[in-house]
């Protein structure tokens, strides 16, 4: 089943802002939550649409590459947001349902819900570069690449105390995280709830450090992560793995992974948005007598016909022989320039027979209106 649009999710117009964004997505979270609709089986997909939908349209960077590529900018091949779970959901907003200072949830869910009303951290994110030759970016490819991250340590399981047992309530947040506050004003009493200054809004302190991780409760290590590049990518595009990132100190969601392209340039083909350039020199005699050739294409040679008199800067079309689109629409063509190649130096003989060809009415220049100029055949080109 395709992809809804996130726009039309979050039901929000492009250009909606920030705040827009956020209202909508509090709206939609709070209809179709499911503690809220326990006898409905779809709500729980409604809500991770949503959830979806605001993780991309919230983020800057997101936003901006699933404007301009789609669904396969952010989530292609296994990248962005799509599959979240329940526990990513809750984990990664977990300051939104807890209805912390920002949160589109307000205090809708009282300060609970399933985080806790702890504080979770984001741990932060990897960037890489990956280059990919013409053929990988045309037809999408796999990569397996080692990157160094931190991950869990697996000796305490990540929470940082001795044997992931050696861990203590906090007795200022009673385990909650945060601290309320209450304020009396002429117009009443006012509460303001704030992180726990005593554990960090962690809601629990460590007895005994883990000599393994010496209490960060993570460990760096190098991990081989297979990348699913869609086809169609282009040079400077970035590209997000969710959860592939550093593991924050003492437990919290991952970051990302930003995976930046860089397209190696082909030693004959030259890319333009999705179509495929090659200049194809041949000599005078191919173009006056015409001649079959070789041409390479992304996928192979393949044999192209030179009609007699073929003229310098007409440009030959393959079609589908380009890029794909990264949105699936189709493929590209494969354009080819044809230049004709003349001679900086001659020999006597040469130059005697070409003095015979220059008074042949056949060889002056005649053209007719049949005969496209450089504009119109730039109109082909771009047609």
């Amino acid at each position: 089943m395709a992809k809804r649009d996130y726009y039309e999710v979050l039901g929000v117009e492009k250009g909606a802002g920030a705040d827009e964004i956020k209202k909508a997505y509090r709206k939609i979270a709070i209809k179709f939550h499911p503690d809220k609709n326990p006898d409905d089986p779809t709500a729980e997909d409604k809500f991770k649409e949503a959830a979806e939908a605001y993780e991309v349209l919230s983020d800057q960077d997101k936003r901006a590459r699933y404007d301009r590529f789609g669904h396969q900018g952010v989530n292609g091949g296994g990248f962005g947001g799509g599959g979240m779970n329940m526990e990513d959901i809750f984990s990664q907003f977990g300051d939104i349902f807890g209805g912390g200072q920002g949160s589109p949830f307000g205090d809708f869910f009282g300060g609970g819900g399933r985080s806790g009303g702890r504080r979770v951290r984001k741990g932060s994110n990897l960037r890489i570069k990956l280059k990919l030759n013409l053929e990988e970016v045309a037809n999408g490819v796999e990569k397996k690449i080692k990157v160094k991250r931190y991950v869990a340590c697996n000796v305490c399981s990540g929470n940082g105390s001795k044997n992931g047992a050696a861990l203590q309530t906090c007795t200022t947040c009673q385990g909650s995280g945060q601290v309320r506050k209450v304020v009396n004003t002429m117009l009443g009493q006012m509460v303001s709830t704030s992180t726990c200054p005593t554990c960090d809004g962690e809601g629990q302190k460590v007895s005994q450090k883990c000599e393994a991780c010496h209490g960060e409760g993570r460990e760096l290590k190098e991990e081989v992560i297979s990348i699913n590049v869609p086809a169609g990518v282009a040079d400077g595009m970035q590209l997000s793995m969710s959860g592939k990132g550093n593991v924050p100190e003492r437990g919290g969601v991952a970051g990302d992974l930003l995976i930046q392209i860089e397209e190696e340039p082909h030693p004959f083909l030259k890319r333009d948005g999705n179509n495929v350039v090659f200049d194809q020199y041949i000599s005078f005699v191919d173009a006056a007598l015409g001649a079959n050739i070789e041409v390479p294409t992304i996928e192979g040679k393949v044999k192209i016909k030179i009609d007699p008199g073929t003229q310098g800067g007409k440009i030959l079309r393959l079609r589908g022989k380009g890029v794909k689109d990264i949105n699936g629409y189709g493929k590209g063509d494969q354009l080819i320039h044809i230049n004709v190649w003349t001679p900086k130096h001659v020999s006597n003989e040469e130059r005697a027979m070409l003095e015979k060809l220059r008074t042949s009415d056949n060889f002056t220049p005649h053209p007719g209106k049949h005969e496209k100029g450089f504009f119109e055949k730039m109109k082909e080109y771009f047609a």
